[in-house]
């Protein structure tokens, strides 16, 4: 159908006369900055952050030196003074107090809290924070266990009775620094920045030094130990916090709000001024909130310019918080429905201000009542910008409009489809038309929010936006109105494939909550006034691109929630590695850490030999026992699993030829000849026993066997203890 030659006149929305000149009044020239000037807004880690990066940096890097290659030299003199300060703090106090302080770090403790922190995040809907924290949590379990454990080998105090749980070396504190990072991750996750968080850093700080002094009075840490602990645990969640989820981007609140707005005060809302003065030449007097509730993919803004009377732009800060939820969104949309159209998400916050820059020019090129663009201002380079508009002053959304008089109601019917019209003759889509996109002003219809128009989209998009349109229109005024006007501009066959391809996800969210508080279906009162019903469009999309990401995410799932089973679960409280690949009789560190598990045992196990063939799989130690698994190329894994214990219960065993004088061996055999091999030896001694579980499903013979008198040794405790008095002149002592 023909358009009317002054239509366009009509229709659009020019940038009035008095806002142009309101807008030079209030406007100087811009400035450029410097080179080598900070931007408006920069990006920080604060001066608590850089203390603790710089402090965890230092542990790091004088555990490694002076522990690194073993109790020698400095690390002898450090020892001989931690274990000093162990003697002293355990004499302080009753053994019942200092086991109370303990129980705090307890893996019990630690796991429960950690549960509850999950769950809570999970009831929270802080999914992101979450993340963070799971693989902080495990950074921290994998620095301490994996690296600088495996580096320092610092066995536990010497010279002390210890007498709390324990595992693995001691060198960093393994439980005080999981304490220290579970309880600030409920700092930075569940308690709002200010008065409430810095409450809860005191009472950290508290448990942590109670923890601390608990686990140092009975012997299983040193001081050193904790305080290395705390730095790791304390700084590599914070830092994790400060630069992934800040708190000016993603804060903890717990008042009624949507995550895109973000707080325009203090230094930020400093920022935007600054910005808006320096880079477009705009005199600010003020800057507020506006419309928060139709805004959920960023922060709008009503700028005030400086005069009088007042002049109003429009503003959208756009943030990394807004670039990640553009992609989650876009991704969850693929994972449901498929890729309708383009939907590939933006790759920096730059790029998502501009495309919404871009789109009102174009708008405006095209005729169409959208608000005149005046740029956008870069707050933090790649992290915050601001688009500026035009603010539509005296404006209401189409959903709160009185539309009482019929003609008025008419003019904004026939302007809604004369917007529809208008984007399909440019090959335009606004992709998102809803009642918070539609303005009513002076009696004629605008429209904003132009964040998703496409170019050149596809008819299945151009079709769902004209029934959006007519379901939107039809809210205010009636369906049969909207249809018959709607005939002067569109085809019978236009408006069917429109109402075939608007259902499901192409409705948005807040037409269709309009349309159920109204308790009216209109989808279905327009398709009863069409000639032949809509055969709806089949709106699922399948590919090997949604098939992979189905796979993606599922795999993704699994490894999150087996994560959190495993972070949870209490073996680490009874088999902690130490991640050692020898054992050899005179590694003296594991050797002495095997003693330390089994204070009363006159002799600890190791692998005498270097035989082809045999290598040493895992080696636990806890208090109270110490596990050795050794694998056999042709055996299999842990074909050989020695365990060191007070005692053991070799009930209907034999005896058989003692290894070495002060041993007792005995065996049991629970071969089934063809199945498998399986044996059971026990080396007994004076406040010992080892138990060597032999097992094979290749060498049902047992063969493998043949190996173990040249494989298997024993050090005696005593050869211990002299070896480190000579190491340490005689300062140290391994038993009290």
């Amino acid at each position: 159908m023909d358009v009317p030659t002054d239509s366009t006149t009509r229709l659009r929305s020019p940038l009035p006369g008095r806002l142009r000149s309101a807008v030079a009044a209030a406007s100087s020239a811009p400035r450029r900055r410097p080179t080598g000037e900070p931007p408006p807004l920069p990006h920080r880690l604060q001066t608590s952050g850089i203390g603790w990066l710089t402090a965890a940096i230092v542990v790091a890097l004088v555990t490694a030196v002076v522990f690194g290659p073993g109790l020698q030299g400095p690390a002898v003199a450090v020892t001989v003074a931690d274990d000093a300060i162990v003697r002293w703090l355990g004499g302080l106090a009753p053994v019942g107090l200092f086991r109370a302080f303990a129980a705090i770090a307890s893996w019990w403790v630690l796991n429960a809290l950690g549960l509850t922190l999950i769950v809570a995040l999970l009831v929270l809907k802080r999914i992101r924070h979450l993340i963070i924290g799971l693989v902080t949590a495990n950074v921290v379990s994998v620095i301490i266990l994996t690296v600088l454990g495996a580096i320092a080998q610092r066995p536990r105090p010497f010279g002390v009775p210890i007498r709390v749980g324990w595992g693995g070396w001691g060198m960093p504190s393994m439980q005080v620094a999981v304490l220290s990072t579970v309880l600030l991750i409920a700092l930075y996750t569940l308690l709002p920045e200010g008065r409430w968080r810095n409450r809860g850093k005191f009472v950290m700080a508290a448990l942590v030094a109670l923890a601390a002094i608990g686990r140092i009075a009975l012997g299983a840490d040193a001081p050193t130990d904790v305080l290395v602990g705390v730095v790791l645990g304390v700084a590599l969640p914070l830092l994790a916090f400060r630069l992934l989820a800040p708190n000016s981007v993603f804060p903890i609140r717990y008042r009624r709000g949507r995550s895109a707005h973000l707080d325009i005060g203090g230094a930020r809302g400093a920022a935007i001024r600054k910005a808006l003065t320096d880079q477009l030449g705009l005199e600010i007097a003020d800057i507020k909130p506006f419309g928060l509730s139709g805004s959920a993919g960023s922060t709008p803004i009503r700028i005030t310019l400086a005069g009088d009377p007042p002049t109003y732009l429009f503003g959208k800060l756009y943030a990394r918080s807004h670039l990640r939820a553009d992609r989650w969104y876009k991704l969850g949309r693929e994972l449901m429905y498929g890729r309708l159209e383009d939907e590939k998400p933006f790759n920096s916050v730059r790029r998502l201000v501009q495309q919404e820059d871009y789109a009102l020019r174009v708008m405006r090129d095209a005729g169409l009542p959208s608000p005149a663009p005046f740029g956008f201002v870069e707050l933090t380079p790649d992290r915050e910008y601001m688009l500026v508009a035009e603010f539509f002053d005296g404006a209401v959304e189409l959903g709160d409009a009185e539309l009482n008089d019929p003609d008025e109601a008419d003019q904004i019917i026939d302007d809604g489809l004369e917007i529809v019209r208008r984007l399909w003759d440019a090959g335009l889509a606004h992709r998102d038309i809803k009642p918070a996109n539609l303005m009513v002003r002076d009696g004629r219809l605008l429209m904003i929010d132009v964040f998703f128009a496409e170019m050149r989209p596809t008819p299945w998009r151009q079709a769902v936006d004209l029934a959006n349109m007519m379901l939107c229109l039809a809210l205010r005024t009636d369906v049969r109105t909207v249809y018959e006007r709607s005939l002067q501009k569109f085809t019978v066959e236009e408006i069917t494939e429109g109402f075939a391809a608007a259902r499901g996800l192409a409705l948005p969210s807040q037409l269709r909550r309009m349309m159920r508080d109204k308790g009216r279906d209109l989808h279905a009162e327009f398709s009863k006034l069409l000639p032949v019903p809509p055969r709806p469009i089949r709106i699922q999309r399948w590919s090997l691109h949604r098939v992979g990401l189905w796979v993606a995410a599922g795999l993704l799932a699994l490894l999150l929630v087996s994560n959190i089973i495993v972070s949870l679960n209490n073996e680490i409280a009874v088999d902690t590695s130490i991640k050692v690949s020898t054992l050899a009789c005179d590694d003296l560190e594991p050797l002495w850490l095997e003693a330390q598990s089994v204070p009363t045992a006159a002799m600890v196990p190791c692998v005498r030999n270097d035989i082809r063939g045999w290598s040493v799989g895992r080696v636990a130690v806890n208090s109270g026992r110490s596990v050795i698994k050794l694998d056999h190329d042709r055996a299999g894994p842990s074909a050989v699993v020695a365990t060191l214990a007070a005692a053991c219960d070799p009930a209907g065993a034999t005896a058989m030829n003692a290894p070495e004088p002060g041993v007792e061996r005995l065996m049991v055999n629970e071969s089934r000849p063809g199945t498998y091999f399986q044996a059971r030896l026990y080396d007994r001694f004076p406040g010992g026993c080892v138990t060597y579980d032999l097992r094979s499903a290749t060498d049902t013979m047992g063969a493998f066997t043949d190996d173990l008198p040249q494989l298997l040794g024993m050090t005696s405790r005593e050869s211990l203890a002299e070896a480190l008095a000579t190491r340490s002149d005689g300062r140290l002592r391994l038993d009290p």
